[in-house]
């Protein structure tokens, strides 16, 4: 892929998966036997290219577990896909359709907007219909309100929350000793406003010798020349940037830092995410280091051949632990509860201790938030030590640089669930 072409990826105007099927062609014509289950995803759309990619990615999951015999002592699960449009209110819509097939469990999504007018939905949908309650898996949603003040019982979260990323992103930037001067770059809207905020605070706790020398908010998608910001760091002196900045906006200041000839460094939380190392190439060697909860070479390798298997079929990047997860954990709830009823199956999830390839992991019960360790990764030269894959076919790669334990960014818990009898 051209560079030119993997820009147009990360704005969005193509797409690098095919059209979603309605139900997966893997299996057996005779559903019968068949546990089904719904994935509301955004497969339409500017948004498309990642929502297509995250059902791959829950696709693969569950082909995997079918492989291995399925749930419920051989029963295969089959996947009721639905389009979300990237809209909460297309979102409400194909949860309307979940229902009417009468659905039980749902999967989804990309986006936080989607995710808060879901898990309003359900829960209402809930109250009304206790005989024909629905289970929200969340993989994609990471704001932190969802198990805090709009926490419910038939919600779960299998991801790190968008605050516990930015609490590991800051710890990773604290650790290095050489680092003095921070530069925040964050884009204006709820989610990049309230990473600077955050970012600041922590900053300050765990390392208060570190000046914050700059803070810029930029409008979301509508910068086109980085270069005044470039050299507003450059004139700072500032050895790092911290920054929750992703897409085009994440893809035009690394160029611009790269053409400037800029040293700095840049932390960042979604670099990995599809077609961005592929349009930021050269221009983050060295100095672009992500905060995630997995990458290809982490030194165990105990989830190569699944990220390798995934890779043969698709074509693209595996990397979204937290779709696997949603998947396998509530794979063996099912299998624990030996039910399909959405309120045995939470109960079954809640306390769960669990290992998708990571290392221990465990389901909060009190707010049914996902606990887990993350991984922050520098973009290299494959070839280099601890760098044997590439990403994206670039001759590029990820490097490990450090993990943050699961208990190190363990939030407070606000949430108070009422549970159905």
């Amino acid at each position: 892929m051209n560079k030119a072409r993997a820009l147009l990826t990360i704005f969005g105007l193509i797409a690098t998966t095919a059209v979603m099927p309605v139900t997966s062609s893997a299996l057996a014509a005779d559903t019968k036997e068949n546990v089904r289950i719904a994935v509301i995803e955004t497969l339409s759309s500017p948004s498309a290219v990642i929502g297509k990619w995250w059902a791959n990615h829950v696709q693969y999951a569950v082909d995997q577990v079918n492989a291995k015999g399925g749930i419920l002592g051989g029963r295969k699960i089959e996947i009721v896909y639905f389009d979300s449009k990237g809209s909460p209110q297309e979102g409400l819509i194909a949860f309307k359709a979940v229902t009417d097939q009468d659905l039980r469990f749902v999967f989804g999504t990309t986006g936080s907007h989607i995710a808060l007018a879901l898990t309003d939905a359900i829960l209402k949908h809930n109250m009304r219909n206790p005989d024909k309650s629905v289970l929200f898996l969340n993989y994609g949603g990471q704001t932190p309100e969802l198990t805090n003040e709009k926490c419910h019982f038939w919600h779960f979260r299998f991801d790190v929350h968008g605050d516990q990323k930015v609490d590991a992103l800051v710890r990773q930037v604290a650790a290095q000793k050489s680092v003095s001067k921070v530069y925040l770059v964050n884009q204006d809207y709820a989610y990049g406003q309230a990473v600077r905020k955050l970012s600041r605070e922590l900053l300050t706790q765990r390392r208060p010798d570190i000046q914050i020398v700059g803070d810029d908010l930029i409008q979301l998608q509508k910068t086109k020349d980085f270069a005044p910001y470039i050299a507003k760091i450059r004139a700072s002196g500032a050895d790092t940037v911290v920054t929750s900045s992703w897409g085009p906006d994440l893809v035009l200041m690394m160029r611009a830092s790269h053409d400037s000839g800029l040293t700095t460094r840049f932390y960042t939380l979604n670099s990995h995410f599809t077609g961005t190392p592929t349009a930021i190439a050269e221009a983050g060697v060295g100095k672009l280091i992500n905060v995630s909860s997995w990458h290809p070479n982490i030194a165990d390798g105990k989830l190569e051949q699944y990220y390798l298997g995934y890779k043969k079929q698709y074509k693209e990047e595996w990397n979204m632990l937290p779709h696997k997860n949603a998947v396998e954990m509530w794979a063996k709830a099912v299998d624990t509860a030996q039910s399909l009823d959405p309120n045995a199956v939470a109960r079954a999830l809640e306390n769960m201790r669990y290992d998708a390839g990571t290392g221990p992991m465990w389901m909060r019960a009190e707010d049914h938030q996902l606990m887990h360790a993350l991984y922050a990764f520098m973009f290299t030269k494959v070839g280099q030590p601890g760098v044997k894959h590439d990403v994206e076919n670039l001759g590029f790669g990820w490097r490990t640089e450090g993990r943050i334990e699961a208990e190190d960014i363990i939030p407070p818990n606000v949430c108070k669930m009422e549970r159905p009898q």
